[in-house]
């Protein structure tokens, strides 16, 4: 079967909207390959690229940060990939290497990165082309449509989680049982820790169970604050609901020493008060997805402890339908485009 010369992708066309169009099969320039896509999750920060109304003369994007798919062209220059294996490209793809943070060892906060599906075309598509210095290698055994919410929201959770000072046995709570939370619950039992779980409504608890949480807190019927103060103090609490409010009633119930990590962003600020961080030495901190080697830790971690995303899949044609979806949280967990080997314009 000979290549098709030309290929399907979902465009953000402002306001909202997407729009499938067929265009030219691009040849990678130095340094970058090209991806046959196999699956590419849809993620709520995906909004940046497909809500704004489209500037005059701006070029249309791509969305799309959890991609996974295989290598079907090498550009110039590249060495230590081939056609054929097996890749995944997260939200950040790429670094400047000459900012402060680079030169100080910090690319994650580079502050002129490549992010995929904002800066340059992202997955929503058959063809990517990609940075060769942003790729993550994926297993082979590991299914396509689970392994791409594993790059961006299984990237940020495990992240998070292991780097925020917490050791097997602390306490360790989710706030929140969405997209991020339903992931981090199953990893910080992975670790270990004493898992809380925290949402609103009793309906919730049988699922955190599952997930493996040990305790369930409804916020609609206890107080956060007195259930976790019962069980010493949360050492860390994960904030992956995105509300300011609730990220700010949580902080007293942290141990001492302990941390809120925001990884949600809220429409709403975070208010603190200034005795709850001074008596108890408490912290408040943001983290910020990872590197391709955390990547390929997250998706090895995962495989070894069965952690799955729970996803609904949709065809490419179905874009719209799937952001849409995402957009009201009306997805159990996370949506996922599939995409088919060819589109009906290829030729055999």
């Amino acid at each position: 079967m000979t290549q098709p010369h030309t290929y399907l992708a979902a465009l953000a066309a402002g306001s909202g909207k997407l729009v499938l169009v067929e265009r030219p099969v691009p040849e990678p320039s130095y340094g970058q390959v090209r991806i046959r896509v196999e699956a590419c999750g849809v993620c709520h920060s995906d909004s940046a690229t497909v809500e704004p109304e489209k500037v005059e003369g701006a070029s249309a994007r791509v969305p799309g940060h959890e991609v996974v798919g295989r290598i079907e062209a090498l550009g110039e220059g590249v060495e230590g990939w081939a056609l054929g294996q097996r890749v995944g490209v997260g939200f950040l793809a790429g670094e400047d290497g000459t900012c402060p943070s680079c030169r100080q060892g910090d690319i994650v906060n580079c502050m002129k990165p490549v992010i995929t599906g904002m800066t340059v075309d992202g997955g929503y598509a058959e063809i990517m082309i990609a940075e060769a210095r942003g790729l993550v290698r994926v297993p082979d055994d590991l299914d396509a449509a689970e392994a791409a919410p594993l790059l961006c929201a299984g990237l940020t959770t495990f992240n998070a989680l292991r780097n925020a000072g917490a050791r097997p046995g602390d306490v360790v709570a989710v706030h929140g049982l969405g997209g991020l939370g339903h992931l981090a619950v199953q990893f910080a039992n992975s670790m270990g820790f004493y898992t809380v779980a925290i949402a609103r409504g009793a309906d919730k608890a049988p699922l955190a169970s599952d997930l493996g949480a040990h305790r369930y807190i409804d916020a609609k019927a206890e107080n956060v604050t007195e259930v976790l103060r019962s069980l010493g103090g949360a050492k860390v609490v994960l904030a992956t609901a995105p509300t300011g409010r609730g990220m700010s009633e949580i902080v007293p119930g942290l141990s001492p020493r302990g941390k809120l990590v925001v990884v949600a962003i809220a429409n709403e600020p975070i208010t603190l008060n200034a005795i709850d961080l001074v008596f108890g030495g408490r912290a408040v901190v943001g983290a910020l997805t990872g590197t391709v080697a955390d990547n390929e830790q997250t998706l090895a971690f995962a495989q070894q402890r069965k952690i799955r995303p729970l996803i609904e899949t949709f065809p490419l044609d179905q874009a719209q339908t799937a952001y849409d979806r995402m957009l009201r949280g009306d997805v159990r967990f996370r949506a996922v485009l599939v995409m088919k080997p060819t589109h009906l314009g290829a030729t055999s």
